[in-house]
């Protein structure tokens, strides 16, 4: 049996190259959230019981916007979808844990606590591997209300700190976590579907051009994997 100390370790380990990519980005969240007029307790709040990296930068840009609560909340919700199928893929590896792991854990839940805790399962099994989650997530989250407060601390005394270009590192973490995924034809119709709508559709207020391609994404893969389900099951067969 695999020892939790042991897993929780492995998993922090794994997930550092996601730390650092995360990094800067939650520092150009922290400074964004300054700048348009958020409190250092509401940002740093927003890291702490929000955690969800694009939907709070969505957020911010549509209250500096005067967007109204009901567009921020259903942005952020569509947004924040992909996060079902990323359960929903975690589910059978889950499916023997307890109620309060699940609850704790699903709240933790990160792209990339996802690719490394997927990866993990599928290559090392799920042997206590809520421990393995558990080490990821504590790492991402501390990493994140860290970076966050960072940016707290440098946004009014670096103007234009959020200009730098720091956020290239979170775009080349998005690169890595997707590219290994798109060898399955599922999530490769979802990349394509919501990157297509995308851009379509930029320059849409209220975001709404993002959460448009979130949501025909979520709703591409979903059909392409009841096509491709009977065809994978019928060569499992043979």
């Amino acid at each position: 049996m695999k020892n939790p100390r042991s897993l929780v370790l492995a998993g922090l380990r794994d997930t550092v190259p996601m730390m650092v990519g995360a990094g800067p980005f939650g520092l150009i969240f922290g400074t964004l959230a300054i700048s348009a007029g958020l409190s250092p307790a509401a940002t740093l709040g927003m890291s702490l019981f929000v955690f969800a990296g694009s939907s709070q930068f969505v957020a911010v840009s549509l209250i500096s916007a005067g967007a109204a609560l009901p567009v921020i909340w259903l942005t952020t919700l569509v947004v924040n979808l992909r996060h079902a199928l990323y359960s929903a893929t975690l589910q059978p590896h889950a499916r023997d844990w307890s109620a309060g792991w699940r609850w704790v854990l699903s709240f933790w839940l990160t792209d990339e606590t996802f690719a490394v805790v997927e990866n993990h399962f599928r290559t090392q099994g799920r042997e206590n591997g809520q421990w393995y989650q558990l080490g990821s997530s504590l790492g991402m989250y501390l990493n994140w209300f860290f970076w966050t407060a960072v940016g707290v601390l440098l946004g009014s005394s670096i103007p234009g700190l959020s200009e730098w270009g720091l956020d290239f590192a979170m775009l080349a973490t998005f690169a890595a976590i997707v590219a290994p995924q798109l060898r399955q034809r599922p999530i490769l119709v979802a990349a394509l579907a919501a990157g297509a709508t995308s851009l379509l559709l930029h320059g849409l207020p209220y975001k709404l051009d993002l959460m448009v391609a979130a949501l025909v994404g979520v709703v591409a893969g979903l059909l392409a994997e009841k096509l491709f389900r009977p065809q994978r099951v019928a060569t499992e067969v043979a």
